[in-house]
């Protein structure tokens, strides 16, 4: 095996990971997006409901863990899904989207309030920042965070379900790769001097 082989068979499994947690995120959007389409938004529910404990199960399977954030969408999305259902309102799984990410948002803009950047227990083991570039970081994904909430409210509020469900399934992911994105020179700019000691967190997306 040559050395360019096996510098391709590294880069495979570093990356195989991050595409199983993109498959897994995605192909619940993509099942509530279709039968929405083919059936109607109680259906699409359901489905979602069953997609969601589907991708939990084989994150587990897969990956050996469960991240929180998955986690906890999945946790809102059963109880918000179940009062759909049950009360035969769509309002609910509507303003799951705006609950959860307004969560996230003032959870990790809180934590600043408190001298701890959030973010960098979830992704301390993948980036090593410097603490300024953890607390900018944590600051732009807060806010991030509460633009998707505020997003959410305006579309579901403004437009039909149709056109809600589309914008969630086709503008949100997108949006967010580009946002990610975006990020990228802050991790290049605050990244530790490698003569200098790195402090090691013990990360907190992986659930025992």
């Amino acid at each position: 095996m040559t050395e360019e082989t096996k510098s391709a068979d590294i880069n495979w499994v570093e990356l195989k990971p991050q595409i199983i947690k993109i498959v897994l995120e995605l192909g619940p959007l993509l099942v509530f997006f279709f039968t929405n389409a083919n059936y109607d938004i109680f259906t699409a529910t359901a489905w979602f409901m069953g997609a969601m404990v589907v991708s939990l199960v084989l994150s587990w399977l897969l990956l050996k863990k469960v991240a929180i954030m998955p986690l906890v969408t999945g946790v809102v999305v059963l109880i918000f899904g179940t009062l759909t259902l049950v009360l035969k309102d769509d309002t609910f799984i509507k303003m799951k989207p705006t609950i959860v990410n307004s969560l996230f948002g003032l959870t990790l803009l809180g934590g600043l309030f408190f001298g701890q950047s959030l973010l960098k227990y979830v992704f301390g083991e993948v980036y090593k920042l410097k603490p300024e570039g953890w607390r900018k970081l944590t600051i732009n994904w807060g806010l991030f965070f509460i633009f998707l909430a505020v997003a959410n409210e305006v579309v579901w509020r403004l437009f039909d379900t149709d056109f809600w469900v589309a914008f969630k399934v086709w503008a949100i992911m997108p949006i967010t790769v580009v946002f990610s994105m975006l990020q990228l020179p802050l991790l290049s700019k605050y990244a530790p001097d490698p003569k200098e000691p790195i402090e090691v967190i013990p990360p907190m997306d992986p659930l025992p």
